[in-house]
């Protein structure tokens, strides 16, 4: 793995339910068989073997360890805690470029706490109007108690880029603290005008973006791959400079999902999302306005719907269901008409389908099995490249997420998963970006790119199949995945 990641995953510390009496200011020495602790006039002792003196109750829980841990049992009893000082129970999650601390409060105190955010140089100090009755062990982490709360402060890795924030929560009540600790920016030239950019990016959470950066003018853009085969992104295209992943496909026969176009002839129809669309310059995304046609034995020509864009006829060309209820669908393989069935039928790859309409008395009885049946398609405008994926993310330097228009549902996994990203996105001066993101969400993405000056910017296939290479090496993420297709950049 390219970094290690260690997760101590909001382990509850028990075992450590325990303050060491240094942490609270209370000084600690022998006298006449006894052990005493002291701190501003307040006094109160431990005999081994006895328990404690009066006035505290003898069986409490007595000192451990050499740094005389005391439980809260005692402290409380002693005045050393305040009776009106809440205790709250202390979680953490610790990762090589961030500290989360989480404060179980009782009921009705997180409306106190306030929402902050801010930068650190190098050690976050976080104060909590209360007890923390359990403070974890952690390399760097020290806790300080008074009479109002606890002082957490806490001393992250040098070398690192430092943010922090708080945040209260409601149901159960919570107060989180976070401390980030993240490397600074890198790049690295790969040709004259093309770089690899390295960076953490804020959303507020750190995000980790890899970015391949051509200005104008310096790169020329591909998509490869071919239709029904699963390669892995360098076999595609050996001598790219970098290669992103491409649009989505059905797993089971790799069958692309969405509208694919190479020197200008579609290998794949639209299925109703954006697409990112160029000639040799820069690109654009958008809904494709498609024009799609069916051509009987007879010579007519006949215009048809096209996947989720129904019609009185519709052609379907993505495995799964094709047809509504009321219609008839002809299955089609190799131009040559199959089958005729009441829809919806099944769909399976290599194979099309035309619905039409059950009662229309030209369709009925035209066309027998053995008959030809050919599917024609066109861009309006036409461009040489396209490759349809979507979300459309960011358009003429504005947001324009909405995926509910491109037919992404709201509970939709490929819009709520936080997953790694992979996109493309472009300047107005004409510079591209090819980039690849940690686990977010694409609307996080959208924000971010819009934060950055993106012009314009289009969501790719998401979760594993997001990859960037470089010289045919995965820079990011560790694992490679079989794709269909992709986009390959190569330096002018």
């Amino acid at each position: 793995m390219r970094r290690l990641v260690v997760w101590l995953a909001f382990l509850l510390l028990a075992a450590w339910a325990q303050v060491p009496a240094a942490w609270l200011g209370l000084s600690v020495f022998e006298e006449d068989g006894a052990l005493v602790f002291e701190k501003d006039g307040l006094r109160f002792s431990y005999i081994p073997g006895l328990g404690w003196a009066d006035p505290l109750d003898p069986t409490l829980p007595p000192p451990l360890g050499g740094d005389y841990r005391l439980d809260e049992q005692v402290l409380r009893s002693a005045g050393v805690i305040p009776p009106d000082l809440p205790t709250a129970r202390l979680r953490y999650r610790l990762t090589e470029t961030s500290l989360r601390l989480v404060l179980d409060l009782p009921e009705g105190q997180v409306a106190e706490l306030p929402r902050e955010e801010g930068k650190s140089p190098g050690w976050f100090v976080f104060y909590a109007p209360y007890f923390v009755s359990n403070p974890a062990k952690i390399a760097g982490l020290s806790f300080r108690y008074d009479d109002h709360g606890t002082e957490m402060r806490y001393l992250a890795p040098a070398g690192r880029v430092y943010r922090w924030r708080t945040f209260p929560l409601t149901a159960p009540p919570r107060y989180v603290m976070d401390a980030y600790f993240v490397p600074p920016p890198s790049e690295e030239t790969l040709v004259p005008g093309i770089t690899l950019r390295r960076e953490y990016v804020w959303t507020p959470e750190p995000l980790e973006m890899v970015r391949v950066m051509a200005a104008a003018g310096s790169w020329r853009l591909e998509p490869v791959g071919t239709p029904g085969k699963r390669q892995k992104l360098p076999e595609m295209a050996p001598r790219a400079l970098a290669l992103l992943n491409g649009g989505y496909y059905d797993p089971k026969t790799a069958t692309p999902i969405g509208l694919w176009v190479r020197d200008g002839v579609p290998l794949s129809y639209p299925y109703g999302r954006s697409a990112l669309m160029w000639d040799g310059s820069l690109p654009q995304a958008a809904v494709p306005r498609f024009e799609a046609w069916v051509r009987t034995p007879d010579g007519r020509a006949h215009r048809v719907g096209i996947n989720r864009w129904p019609a009185r006829l519709t052609a379907y060309t993505v495995p799964g269901k094709a047809g509504r209820t009321g219609e008839n669908v002809i299955i089609v393989k190799n131009d040559r008409v199959q089958h005729t069935y009441p829809a919806p039928v099944d769909l399976e790859p290599g194979y099309w389908a035309l619905a039409y309409p059950a009662n229309d008395p030209y369709w009925n009885g035209l066309l027998k099995p053995g008959d030809r049946l050919s599917l024609y398609g066109t861009l309006d405008p036409p461009v040489r490249y396209a490759l349809e994926a979507g979300p459309l993310l960011i358009q003429g330097g504005r947001l324009a997420y909405a995926p509910e228009s491109e037919r992404f549902t709201a509970s939709s996994p490929q819009i709520k998963k936080v997953t790694n990203q992979a996109a493309v996105a472009w300047t107005k001066e004409g510079d591209l970006w090819l980039l690849v993101t940690g686990p977010t969400t694409p609307g996080v993405l959208a924000n971010q790119l819009l934060k950055m000056g993106a012009w314009g910017g289009i969501r790719m296939d998401s979760g594993g199949s997001a990859q960037l290479y470089i010289r045919g090496r995965l820079v990011f993420p560790t694992r490679e995945r079989p794709v269909v297709n992709g986009l390959a950049l190569y330096s002018r």
